[in-house]
């Protein structure tokens, strides 16, 4: 097994590529899972990852919801399992963290990885209208310090994820006309409800609304990677 390569126990990635999305297939839980988990996701990221300082550097991956599973009372239940996407911008995240789960397979309410497969990355044009694997939370900060949780629909989230978008792509290390890329809510017919998910003790509201993306094809690549939005990170703002 290489420095690129992670084989074994259901888990085989191997990229010469520079980015990497990887679909965790989970055994069914043991205990009800409850609905604010998202910090539990994140947390066995970084168990897997080991030590890093991704903490402290703006997030170029995100992190999908748990997919396969039935509202029972106050939790969830995956009688048949459940799957999650994860995505990095350094494919060599992704290598580090399916060595992690090579070491140690356990999640949380029972459930254990047991598959940990690589996505092919669509090609992408100059504009793509994208679902979100999650929902998408935009904050604008008050005079006093606090943070506003804009609406999909308020003029100040397109700027705001406008914005965010190209902080990410200039991290990253983009240039010239890939920063002339924009990114907004793509409103849908349906109503567009709004979500609250608490993590450690913050309630994070967000929108379940498709995104469109302008640019150039790799812009628009690293927006499927990297997600819209604030605190992609932390389960929010991933696509699809």
């Amino acid at each position: 097994m290489g420095a690129d390569a992670a084989c074994g126990r259901g888990v085989c990635l191997s990229t010469n590529n520079f980015d990497m999305r990887v679909k965790l297939h989970l055994s069914p839980n043991y205990q009800p899972v409850p609905f604010n988990h998202l910090h539990q996701l994140t947390g066995a990221l970084h168990k897997w990852l080991g030590i890093n300082d991704l903490h402290d550097k703006m997030s170029l991956y995100s992190i999908g919801w748990l997919r396969g599973g039935e509202r029972i009372g106050n939790g969830l239940n995956f009688p048949n399992g459940a799957t999650v996407n994860i995505s990095f911008w350094d494919s060599s995240l992704g290598i580090q963290m399916a060595k992690g789960i090579l070491e140690n397979q356990e999640w949380a309410y029972g459930m254990k990885v047991t598959q940990a497969i690589e996505e092919p990355i669509p090609d992408f044009g100059l504009f793509g209208v994208f679902r979100v694997d999650g929902m998408v939370v935009v904050r604008e900060r008050r005079a006093d310090g606090s943070r506003e949780y804009l609406k999909w629909d308020d003029p100040r989230a397109n700027e705001k994820l406008t914005q965010l978008f190209k902080k990410k792509l200039m991290t990253a290390g983009f240039e010239g006309e890939h920063l002339e890329s924009e990114m907004r809510f793509a409103p849908v017919i349906k109503k567009i409800r709004g979500h609250k998910i608490t993590i450690k003790g913050t309630e994070h509201k967000g929108y379940r609304c498709p995104i469109a993306v302008q640019g150039s094809p790799e812009a628009l690549r690293f927006a499927w990677l990297t997600g819209a939005g604030e605190l992609t990170g932390s389960g929010f703002g991933a696509l699809e």
